[in-house]
């Protein structure tokens, strides 16, 4: 991490983060945590948490955690909710199957997130995928009635395997099923990042899945 990261991670961590491997056992109490009781969005992944932090200030009304293996993310992160002076932002370090299977109560999520995960483009590295069968089952199950998952990637062919896992998870429909190839348009809130945009550049199409828990 940068001198200005390990400064905001000691500063800021303590009251902002969690580490999902010290958690106690049993289902996190995510309204006892924010001090609220509101609607708890999950976001996995957040990076260097531009898009993260934007996304949380603009819905106050969500308890909104994210959850990152990313040290120097977090803390980035963390810089950001300072300058901001976000209020309604949570941060997880570890891994979020673990988070989810273990520290997630069913259907206590109105929402989770996945943006632009690690697409592990080589074949032989597919299995290291994030999306797959179970995770989304896994997902599917953390989510209430009529909760969304809502998942972009720049990868056409990581797109495609998100669209064929979730389609085939019974408890969840494509929001966007009568839309061409089942694509949901992309969201006008979501901030265009500098990293959207070099894969634009590069010739790479962005494409977003919502799902809704039936």
């Amino acid at each position: 991490m940068t001198v200005g990261q390990t400064r905001a991670w000691d500063r800021l961590w303590p009251a902002l983060g969690r580490d999902v491997a010290t958690l106690p056992a049993g289902p996190l109490d995510v309204a006892e945590w924010f001090g609220r009781s509101a609607p708890a969005l999950l976001e996995i992944g957040p990076g260097m948490g531009e898009t993260t932090a934007a996304l949380a200030q603009a819905a106050p009304e969500l308890n909104y955690v994210a959850v990152d293996v990313f040290q120097a993310g977090l803390a980035q992160l963390m810089m950001r909710v300072e300058t901001m002076g976000i209020e309604n932002l949570r941060l997880l370090r570890g891994d979020a199957v673990v988070l989810l299977g273990a520290h997630l109560a069913p259907a206590s999520l109105a929402g989770v997130r996945i943006f632009y995960p690690d697409p592990w483009p080589k074949k032989k590295h597919h299995k290291r995928r994030l999306v797959q069968p179970e995770f989304m089952a896994l997902v599917a199950s953390r989510l209430e009635p009529g909760g969304r998952v809502h998942l972009a990637t720049d990868w056409a062919e990581y797109a495609e395997q998100m669209l064929a896992v979730c389609t085939a998870e019974p408890s969840l429909r494509n929001v966007y099923s009568a839309a061409p190839g089942g694509w949901a348009p992309r969201p006008e809130w979501r901030p265009r990042t500098k990293f959207e945009s070099r894969a634009e550049e590069a010739g790479r199409v962005s494409r977003d899945l919502i799902f809704e828990q039936v």
